[in-house]
């Protein structure tokens, strides 16, 4: 599937799936033994079959070093280094693709953004003004206080699922979802969901946005392989046509769900998720230009030659900077009286 080239619409139809698919393998995966981290065992799970670093032969003295050693290799840091590898080659070329297009944190961010927009025309509670109530499709969405029920019920659920899921990763499923279901929680379990649903209902509710630009350490280590690559997909901006969005009331930074400025350069869009939102409301916007969107994602040459062109303007906003300072500094020398 190549997302250079395809249509905004079409790519939101990827994403959509693609996210609903991974929040239910992220609720589901410890109960089906998929991938979890066994802490009453001691090891973790992976499809079904115990995850060991293999040093209990070791220790039983059935093996030696030297096959203590290669354990160690084979069954923890080479999958940790291959992880990490693809993590990064991932980032480094297509960005925060993992966060726009499968993270079930992200994917929660956008829920309550859509629900906190109906109640109360923005999409979190910081946001300085409303959005238009006009979209760019054609619908129409009227902010209304009866959506406000809704939103707590959804911030407050989502917070639950993702502390009982979290703990069914570090503790037996089945004991975790049975012992919920009863009513006959332990106090240490009790003690883990009730913290952790009061931790994520306030982050859901009020820093949702923050902790994705500055408390994610996976979207920052993202963030930072994307900018080292001038050549990575970026979504580009055609200037020459800058004229033909000046009535479109910022669609493109309406539509982020990172609140950020799609049209901007690429550094000033260091937490951009990839989410294409951006792209289809300009398709949406410019759906009877004949030229099409202002917006496209570009890789390879165009957005080194974007990367360039900034680099360049910078440089020469520095150079006509020194050159205006240089006179002032002389004529401010105190001259030299003779004796």
């Amino acid at each position: 599937m190549s997302l250079v080239g395809a249509s905004a619409d079409r790519q939101q139809r990827y994403r959509l799936l693609a996210r609903a698919a991974f929040f239910v393998l992220f609720v589901i995966a410890p109960p089906l033994d998929l991938f979890r981290l066994d802490l009453t065992l001691g090891h973790f799970i992976f499809f079904g079959q115990s995850w060991t670093l293999g040093l209990d032969a070791f220790i039983d003295g059935d093996i030696g070093p030297g096959g203590a050693a290669v354990n160690l290799l084979l069954r923890g840091l080479l999958p940790i280094a291959a992880v990490v590898g693809f993590g990064v080659w991932l980032s480094w070329r297509y960005g925060r693709l993992y966060c726009g297009w499968l993270c079930p944190h992200f994917s929660v961010v956008e829920i309550i953004n859509g629900l906190m927009r109906r109640a109360w025309g923005r999409p979190t509670l910081w946001e300085r003004k409303s959005l238009p109530e006009q979209l760019p499709d054609g619908r129409r969405i009227a902010p209304r206080t009866l959506w406000w029920p809704v939103v707590v019920i959804a911030v407050i659920g989502f917070a639950l699922l993702w502390a009982v899921a979290l703990l069914t990763y570090l503790l037996p499923p089945i004991e975790v979802w049975g012992n919920l279901l009863r009513g006959e929680l332990t106090r240490n379990q009790a003690i883990f969901i009730g913290a952790g649903s009061a931790v994520f209902t306030t982050e859901f509710l009020l820093a949702r946005h923050l902790f994705c630009r500055f408390g994610c350490a996976v979207g920052l280590f993202q963030s930072l392989a994307w900018m080292a690559n001038r050549r990575a997909m970026v979504v580009g901006f055609e200037q020459r046509r800058a004229e033909e969005c000046r009535d479109c009331g910022n669609a493109c930074d309406n539509a982020c769900p990172m609140r950020l400025k799609p049209r901007g350069m690429k550094r000033s869009m260091f937490t951009c998720t990839q989410c294409a939102r951006c792209l289809q409301v300009c398709d949406q916007v410019q759906s009877a230009n004949p030229e099409g969107s202002l917006l496209h994602w570009i890789d390879g040459a165009k957005a080194a030659a974007i990367s360039d062109s900034v680099l360049k303007a910078r440089d020469r906003t520095e150079h006509r900077g020194a050159e205006t300072q240089r006179p002032q500094r002389n004529a401010t020398k105190r001259p030299v009286s003779g004796p």
